[in-house]
C-alpha cells in the first residue's frame, strides 16, 4: 500500500471514527458534514473523496459503534475477563454510560433516527440486532432454544429501553430509579453463567 493510500485509508478510519462518536452524542441531523470535516482537520469539499454520500457515511459510522459485545465475548475465549449476563447489566444500565452516549451504545442512542434512515443502515443494524439477541441467548441459557430467544429479547429491549428513557428524562432521581429498577430485575431475571 503506497503512502498516500494508506493515508487515506487513515484519513478515512478518522472521519468514520469521529462521526460514530459525534453522531451518538448529537443525533444523525444534529451534526453535519462541515463540522465533522472540520474536526477532522479537512476541507468538506474532501468528503467525497472518501464517501459518495451522507448516507454511506451514517452507515458506516453506525456500523463501526456496534460490535461492543461480541469483542468482549471474544476476548473472554481467548484468556480475557469472562463476559456474564450480570456483567453486561453492569456495565449498560449505569450513569457513566447515561452520560457519555458518544462512546455508548448505537441503539439507545439512535434507534429512532435509525429507523428512518436509509436501507444499507437499517440492513446493518438489523444484522447487529440479531447477533446482540443471540449472544445474550448464550447468556440466558435455557433447554428451550425458542424461550432463551424470547429472554433475549426481552433483556435486550429492556437494555436500549431502559437507557434511552434515563437519558430522555430531566429528573437526576428518576433517571437513576429507571437504570437502576431495570438493572435489578434483569440480574433477578437471569440465571448465573458467563462465557
Amino acid at each position: 500500500m503506497g503512502h498516500s493510500k494508506a493515508q487515506k485509508t487513515r484519513t478515512h478510519k478518522r472521519i468514520v471514527s469521529i462521526a460514530s462518536k459525534r453522531f451518538r452524542e448529537k443525533g444523525l441531523a444534529g451534526f453535519g458534514i462541515a463540522e465533522l470535516m472540520k474536526e477532522a482537520g479537512l476541507t468538506v469539499g474532501g468528503f467525497y473523496k472518501h464517501f459518495d454520500s451522507r448516507d454511506d457515511l451514517v452507515a458506516e459510522a453506525v456500523n463501526s459503534a456496534f460490535g461492543g459485545w461480541k469483542r468482549r465475548v471474544d476476548a473472554a475465549k481467548s484468556g480475557g475477563a469472562s463476559v456474564s449476563i450480570a456483567k453486561l447489566i453492569d456495565d449498560y444500565l449505569n450513569a457513566a454510560h447515561r452520560d457519555d452516549p458518544g462512546t455508548g451504545c448505537a441503539f439507545s442512542a439512535l434507534a429512532p433516527e435509525i429507523a428512518r434512515s436509509d436501507k444499507r443502515t437499517r440492513s446493518l443494524t438489523s444484522e447487529q440486532v440479531r447477533n446482540d439477541i443471540q449472544l445474550i441467548a448464550t447468556l440466558l441459557p435455557d433447554k428451550d432454544k425458542r424461550t432463551a430467544r424470547s429472554r433475549a429479547i426481552l433483556t435486550f429491549s429492556a437494555f436500549v429501553g431502559a437507557m434511552s428513557l434515563a437519558r430522555a428524562v430531566s429528573d437526576e432521581a428518576l433517571s437513576r430509579e429507571i437504570l437502576k429498577t431495570v438493572a435489578e430485575l434483569l440480574k433477578n431475571f437471569a440465571p448465573r453463567h458467563s462465557t
